[in-house]
C-alpha cells in the first residue's frame, strides 16, 4: 500500500491515540492539514502559534496525555519557541511538529526557512529533523515516548515539505532506536531504606513537594505518607493540588510568596523530604542560609536535579509513585508532636490575610473558590494574579492548577485554559488573569468562541503590570517606569465583539453574582474586575534574602 508522508504522519498520530491537535496551517504543511481534515483527529485552529503551543501544554497538564502542536515553517516554528520553552521548564509532555522547507533547500535561506532544530535544541527535551519518509513512523513513536517518560518535556519534529509529499510503501518500521535513553523508575532499595530510617529518626520533618508528584500520579501515596507519619506538607507553585490545601497538615506554598508557616517550617526543619521538586531560586531564597539544620532526602526522576542547587544527603532517583509506595512498606512514624504543635501555632499567628476596603483581588479569588466549590481547573497568567490564585484558591486535586512556573510566561493562562477545557469539557475552567498578561493572547477569544469552549476569564484589572510595579514601589521608590497600562480596552466590550459574554465588576458586592452568572453561561465569559490598583502580593521574601526574612505588608 502506498501512502504519502502526510498520511503516514497522521496514521502514526492516530496510532499514538492523539485525539486533538492545536495549530495553524501554512504553505509547507498544507499536505498535512489536507489529510488531517479527513482524519478522526480534532483540529483546534488557534489565532497565533504561541496560543497553539500554550493550549497544547494546558491540554497535556490537565489530561495527563501528550499535547500536540502543528505549525508551519519559519515564523510558524519561531512563534512556538516561548511555548516550547515554557513546557520544557515545567516538564510538560508536548510534541511540536513544525513544517520545514524541502530538504535540498535547507541552509539556503529559502522562503520561510528557519533552523528549527538549532533554535529548539536548548529549550526542548529532544529534537528531530526527519529527512526520509520511511523514518516517520519510528520518529513519531520515539517522540511520544521521550516526551511522556522520565522527566517529561517537549519534543520538536522538524518536518520538510518533500518528506510529507513523498511516498512510502508497505508497513513502515516503528521500533524505537534509543540506546542512550533509559529512565530509571524503580529507585534504589538501599536508598529507600536510608530514607525510611531518616524519617523515623526525625523530630522536625517536612515534605517539600513539587510538580513531579502530580506528573507521576503519586498524590494518593503522598497523602498516605503525610497522614500516617504526621508530616506537614508544603508545595511549590507547580505542586499545588498534589496535597489538599484544606488538610491540617498543609502549609500551602513556600518560597518568595509562600506562607509564613511554610517558610518558617522549612527553615526550622531537621529533615526535608523533597519529592518531585528541584530547589529553584524562588523556593530556596538565599542558598547559603537555606534550612541550615536540615538533612535532605531528594526523590526525583531526573538525576540531573539531584544536588544541583542544594546538597542532598539521601538521593533516590526514580518515579515518585513507585518510590513512595516502596517507602510506605517500611517507614515508621517519627516523634513529631512538638513540631506539629509549633506549626499549628505558626498557622494560628500567621494566616494569609489582606487589608479590607474596596475591591480586593484576593477577595475575587476567594469568591472564585466559593462559586466553583473548589472544583474548578484554575489556569493563571504570570505576575500578581498568579500568586493570588496560588495563595487564595484552595487547591484540592492534582491537575487542577495550571500555571507557567519556571519560565514565568505572560500570556500563558488563557490559551492554556482553552487546552484544559478541551481536555476536560465537563469541568469549570477559569483563567485568573492580569490586564497585562491577558492582552498578550487576547485574540484566542475567537478560538474559544468558535469551538464553544466555556472558559471563564477573571481579569484582576489594576491598570498596571502589577508585579513589576510592586517591585518598583518597594525597591525603586515608587518610580513606576513603563508599568502603567494606559490605553487598556473595555475588556467586556472586547469580549462581546468576539461573540463571548463580557461582564464589568467594580464593587465587592457584585463579585459573587457576576461569578454565578459566568458559571451558568454556556459559552466563554470575560469578567473585568476593577481591583485596587496598588494592592501588593504578600507575604514576600525579597530577592537574595533567606526565607525567614519575610515582609508581611500589614504593618
Amino acid at each position: 500500500m502506498k501512502r504519502s508522508g502526510a498520511q503516514v504522519l497522521i496514521d502514526s498520530l492516530v496510532e499514538q491515540g492523539v485525539e486533538v491537535i492545536f495549530g495553524i496551517p501554512g504553505g509547507v504543511v498544507i499536505p498535512i492539514f489536507d489529510v488531517l481534515d479527513r482524519s478522526p483527529i480534532r483540529v483546534i485552529l488557534t489565532r497565533h502559534e504561541q496560543g497553539a503551543a500554550h493550549a497544547a501544554d494546558g491540554y497535556a497538564r490537565a489530561s495527563g496525555k501528550v499535547g500536540v502542536i502543528l505549525v508551519t515553517s519559519g515564523p510558524g516554528a519561531t512563534n512556538i519557541t516561548t511555548g516550547v520553552a515554557t513546557a520544557n521548564f515545567d516538564s510538560s509532555a508536548v510534541v511540536a511538529i513544525a513544517g520545514q522547507v524541502k530538504t535540498f533547500l535547507i541552509g539556503n535561506d529559502a522562503f520561510q526557512e528557519a533552523d528549527t532544530t538549532g533554535i529548539m535544541r536548548s529549550i526542548s527535551k529532544h529534537t528531530y529533523l526527519v529527512r526520509e519518509v520511511n523514518d516517520l513512523r519510528r520518529t513519531i513513536n520515539e517522540a511520544f515516548h521521550i516526551a511522556s517518560t522520565g522527566r517529561p518535556g517537549p519534543v520538536v519534529i522538524d518536518l520538510p515539505y518533500d518528506v510529507t509529499t513523498g511516498t512510502a510503501e508497505g508497513e513502515l518500521p516503528k521500533e524505537m532506536d534509543l540506546p542512550g535513553y533509559r529512565p530509571n523508575l524503580k529507585g534504589n532499595a538501599r536508598q529507600i531504606k536510608l530514607a525510611a530510617e531518616a524519617i523515623a529518626a526525625a523530630r522536625k520533618p517536612i515534605l517539600y513537594v513539587g510538580g513531579g508528584v502530580i506528573i507521576a500520579g503519586a498524590s494518593e501515596e503522598l497523602r498516605e505518607l503525610a497522614e500516617r507519619c504526621g508530616i506537614p506538607v508544603t508545595t511549590t507553585l507547580m505542586g499545588l493540588g498534589a496535597f489538599p490545601s484544606t488538610s491540617p497538615l498543609s502549609l500551602g506554598m513556600l518560597g518568595m510568596h509562600g506562607t509564613v508557616p511554610a517558610n518558617y517550617a522549612i527553615m526550622g526543619s531537621d529533615l526535608i523530604i523533597a519529592v518531585g521538586a528541584r530547589f529553584d531560586d524562588r523556593i530556596t531564597g538565599r542558598i547559603d542560609k537555606f534550612a541550615p539544620d536540615a538533612k535532605v532526602i531528594h526523590i526525583d526522576i531526573d538525576p540531573a536535579s539531584i544536588s544541583k542547587n542544594i546538597r542532598v544527603d539521601i538521593p533516590v532517583v526514580g518515579d515518585a509513585r513507585h518510590i513512595l509506595r516502596e517507602l510506605l512498606k517500611i517507614v515508621q512514624p517519627p516523634d513529631s508532636k512538638e513540631w506539629l504543635a509549633q506549626i499549628a501555632d505558626w498557622k494560628t499567628k500567621h494566616p494569609l490575610r489582606y487589608k479590607e476596603g474596596g475591591l480586593k483581588p484576593q477577595y475575587v479569588v476567594e469568591q472564585v473558590w466559593e462559586a466553583s466549590k473548589g472544583e474548578a481547573i484554575i489556569c493563571t497568567e504570570v505576575g500578581q494574579n498568579q500568586m493570588w490564585a496560588a495563595q487564595y484558591y484552595k487547591h484540592l486535586h492534582p491537575r487542577h492548577f495550571i500555571s507557567s512556573g519556571g519560565l514565568g510566561t505572560m500570556g500563558f493562562g488563557f490559551p492554556a485554559a482553552i487546552g484544559a477545557q478541551v481536555a476536560c469539557p465537563d469541568k469549570i475552567v477559569f483563567d485568573i488573569a492580569g490586564d497585562g498578561s491577558f492582552q498578550m493572547n487576547i485574540q484566542e477569544l475567537a478560538t474559544a468562541v468558535v469551538n464553544k469552549l466555556p472558559v471563564k476569564v477573571a481579569i484582576l484589572d489594576n491598570g498596571f503590570l502589577g508585579m513589576v510595579r510592586q517591585w518598583q514601589e518597594l525597591f525603586y521608590n515608587k518610580r513606576y517606569a513603563s508599568t502603567r497600562l494606559t490605553g487598556n480596552p473595555d475588556f467586556a466590550k472586547v469580549a462581546e465583539a468576539y461573540g463571548a459574554t463580557g461582564i464589568l465588576v467594580e464593587r465587592a458586592e457584585d463579585v459573587r453574582p457576576a461569578l454565578d452568572r459566568a458559571i451558568a453561561t454556556p459559552g466563554p465569559v470575560v469578567l473585568d474586575f476593577k481591583v485596587d490598583p496598588e494592592e501588593n502580593v504578600f507575604p514576600m521574601v525579597p530577592a537574595g534574602e533567606s526565607l525567614d526574612r519575610i515582609m508581611s505588608g500589614l504593618a
